[in-house]
């Protein structure tokens, strides 16, 4: 049985009003103020993320065996090893996400004066 909503959406009073109005384009000139778009957060996750990895491949080769021709020498080199190879490549997609929005904030920030 579906579940209806109980509450109809609202639908403003006039066409025009302040939350249908598309927000105005500053003349030329002017700076744009532009907003969060998470260029920070990307960065700094990506970072920390290929750390970890990094840091899980130095603790395989080290600390937990080593890696052979067949692959990881212990347990615990096998799952470092598996977190390894899935944190460093996701984390360098993230930094690479990163650099290019940062590049385009810049490049935005320059022309917009």
């Amino acid at each position: 049985m579906p579940i209806a909503d109980p509450m109809p959406p609202t639908i403003p009073d006039k066409p025009n009003s302040e939350e249908t109005r598309a927000p105005a384009i500053p003349p030329p000139g002017k700076p744009v103020r532009i907003a969060d778009d998470g260029t920070t957060t990307l960065l700094i996750g990506g970072f920390w993320i290929t750390l970890v990895g990094l840091l899980l491949l130095l603790l395989t080769e080290t600390v937990f065996g080593g890696i052979g021709i067949d692959g990881a020498r212990s347990n615990a080199g096998w799952i470092a090893l598996v977190f390894a190879l899935m944190t460093v490549p996701f984390g360098v997609m993230l930094l690479v996400l990163g650099i290019a929005k940062w590049l385009r904030k810049r490049r935005l920030r320059r022309h917009s004066t």
